[in-house]
């Protein structure tokens, strides 16, 4: 059996710490079902700590240069390059996602990410506005202790995404992992603190909703960054505007892809395998609506059926495996709920629809077709790998159907008509879009959703405007003129 018990369960002040009065929480592998290690939730006084080392680590880190502050986080990035292969291991291990996914998607979008931030941590700047003989000067400053929340699809990754723009700005950092998946953050900390980080300025502690609020009201913070569920992001909005903290909220979604009957089929077929099954489907910005134009219909079902035969199950760790199970018990039951109701609700079963026939939380990728827009497949957030396929016949018709939901998150489009796929992007409500192909996320480009799906943006330059505030300072050349 699997051992991937850590050090201890938090990571404060730049060392591992242990409070085992905290309740516990097993790390179960989800191919096997087995427990591979057991953490304990963040007691009060591991809150306390964790945000006051924060407040106090964040002086030292705001005082350091642009320069000096980049270097430590490229440094990082470096390191995580060099243990890519532990740390996919140990990803796969917490998530269940297949070794030959966590390898090249995971560690390494983290080490991106830090080494981008680490990039633009020199340049930030104010900028000087001449007025007559007076002028104005800007100043960008840190907002203090940032709190990131994260999600249980990719620990690793998320981590790093709320990290390193948080640390490039000067700001220190206390994130919550998901209690699903508790092990990945905790050597993103021990990386960042062995790359020359200051203690207290990227603290991990674990915990299951409680824990979370009691971090987000703290009055200690400044900034709250969530990656999660629309329901969980409306509370966590709600009480942190409480205090008017800043937020960034990235969501869920349930995306259109629309595939218009001059599409290159292939990928066509691709970009739907990428945008329901990578990752067994528990990816935020999915495109589970699939609308494919009624003539080419046959022919996109045809070919995704045959591609579905290339899905292997199997030990994640076995490189040859190329599709994991459910994250946990849990989630499995969820997805194996909503494909009951595709079948209830009259949609039809393309392929899949159960549970497959081994250990752990596996279920088939799953396809229905003939879905109505009024189907519960087709308006909630499933999470699971069920595609749904609806029938389209105008662009004006699909374009309607895409908006008609309170997600918007992200879009797609494939067709050989680049003025059709630019126009149609236009037209999509939604934050981050993709023409002829589907969700990749690149650390250069803003990655957020618009509607219910979200708040600010992650990634890229946009980032820094969500983790920064800036100063006016009016210079006065000239006598002060007053009414009296």
């Amino acid at each position: 059996m699997q051992n991937a018990q850590p050090t201890s369960s938090h990571f404060i002040n730049g060392a591992y710490v242990e409070d085992a009065e905290g309740a516990p929480i097993e790390c179960i592998y989800p191919a096997t079902g087995k427990v591979i290690a057991t953490l304990h939730e963040a007691t009060p006084a591991i809150i306390d700590q964790a945000l006051s080392a924060a407040h106090a680590g964040q002086k030292i880190w705001a005082a350091m240069t642009g320069t000096e502050r980049g270097r430590i986080l490229r440094r990082a990035a470096d390191i995580i390059r060099d243990r890519n292969c532990e740390l996919s291991i140990l990803e796969t291990l917490d998530t269940g996602k297949p070794l030959q996914e966590t390898l090249v998607a995971d560690a390494t979008s983290g080490a991106d990410a830090l080494e981008y931030f680490g990039g633009l941590a020199a340049t930030l700047t104010g900028e000087h506005i001449q007025l007559g003989q007076d002028w104005v000067y800007t100043i960008r400053e840190p907002l203090g202790v940032c709190v990131g929340i994260g999600a249980w699809n990719y620990p690793t990754q998320i981590a790093c995404w709320k990290g390193a723009p948080a640390l490039a700005c000067g700001n220190s950092m206390v994130f919550k992992p998901s209690e699903t998946t508790p092990l990945c953050a905790l050597k993103v900390a021990e990386i960042l603190h062995e790359a020359g980080l200051p203690a207290g300025v990227y603290n991990v502690v674990q915990g299951r909703g409680a824990v979370g609020a009691s971090l987000v009201t703290d009055p200690r913070v400044a900034k709250v960054s969530l990656t999660g569920s629309v329901p969980t992001g409306r509370k966590v909005y709600a009480a942190a505007a409480e205090r008017m903290k800043h937020v960034t909220m990235e969501l869920g979604g349930k995306s259109p892809l629309i595939v218009f009957e001059d599409a290159d089929i292939d990928n066509a077929v691709s970009g739907a395998i990428l945008g329901n099954f990578y990752s067994s489907g528990q990816v935020c910005s999915n495109g589970t609506r699939v609308f494919v134009q009624k003539d080419i219909k046959a022919a996109f079902l045809k070919r995704l059926k045959e591609r579905l035969q290339g899905a292997v199950m199997g030990d994640p760790l076995d490189e040859a495996t190329n599709f994991g199970p459910m994250v946990s018990a849990d989630q499995m039951n969820i997805v194996l709920g909503y494909i009951n109701k595709g079948t209830d609700e009259g949609a039809t079963l393309v392929a899949g629809g159960k549970m497959a026939e081994r250990d752990g939380f596996f279920i088939e990728p799953t396809v229905f077709a003939d879905v109505t827009d009024d189907m519960t497949i087709a308006r909630e957030e499933i999470f699971g790998p069920v595609m749904a396929v609806f029938d389209f016949d105008t662009e004006e018709e699909v374009m309607a159907r895409a908006n008609d939901t309170e997600f918007g998150l992200a879009a797609g489009v494939f067709t050989n008509d680049l003025t059709r796929a630019h126009r149609v992007v236009a037209g999509f409500e939604a934050g981050t879009c993709y023409i002829n192909t589907y969700n990749l996320a690149p650390v250069e480009a803003p990655f957020g959703g618009s509607k219910a799906s979200g708040v600010g943006r992650e990634n890229s330059k946009e980032a820094i405007n969500h983790y920064t505030e800036v100063k006016t300072v009016y210079v006065a050349m000239t006598p002060v003129e007053a009414q009296f």
